[in-house]
């Protein structure tokens, strides 16, 4: 029981790095990504769609981004969906595929977006301090249960603790990488 608890917690915490991982990309950078525009969805057909679902999506050059609908008549609907987002890109149509150029950022913006990397990164923290302690829990029960002796609690809690702080470290380092993409020119 103690080595499934351990093992549900690995992979809790690799969920939950994966999760942040993706989160990122969809912070701007100064270069062009196809996963910026993930998340993104567009009224159409009366229904919200995800735009990858509308549209394939590519990237030519490194600061412009292509989107070629597979319907033309929702060329609009897709500029709006990408207007309403708050990526603050402007998209052009030319009434047959709509380009959007990546501008450089500014200084400023760039620390707002490393802001706001470190806040999700600091997010992601919580979730893990929340799945040791969720996992440190569930090993007293078995402790209350007389499954495993103190001895054992406390050598579980010690591997939950060197767990949790592996994926600390992940975090951190996935968040370094970024706030360096960010910040390079």
């Amino acid at each position: 029981m103690k080595e499934e608890i351990l093992s549900d917690l690995r992979q809790d915490m690799k969920k939950t790095v994966e999760a942040l991982k993706r989160d990122f990309r969809r912070i701007r950078t100064g270069r062009a990504s196809s996963a910026l525009l993930e998340g993104i969805r567009v009224e159409c057909y009366e229904t919200q769609m995800p735009i990858e679902q509308v549209a394939s999506i590519s990237v030519p050059e490194s600061r412009m981004i292509t989107i070629q609908p597979w319907d033309k008549s929702i060329l609009g609907d897709i500029e709006k969906g990408i207007l309403k987002s708050d990526l603050g890109l402007t998209p052009m149509n030319d009434g047959k595929i709509i380009r959007i150029s990546i501008p450089p950022l500014t200084e400023e913006r760039r620390k707002e977006l490393a802001k706001k990397a470190r806040k999700m990164a600091e997010e992601g923290k919580v979730a893990l301090r929340n799945q040791r302690r969720d996992a440190n829990e569930m090993l007293k029960e078995l402790k209350q249960d007389k499954e495993i002796s103190e001895d054992e609690l406390f050598k579980a809690q010690d591997e939950v603790q060197k767990i949790t702080d592996e994926y600390v470290k992940k975090i951190d380092e996935t968040t370094a990488e970024k706030e360096k993409e960010i910040i390079e020119f």
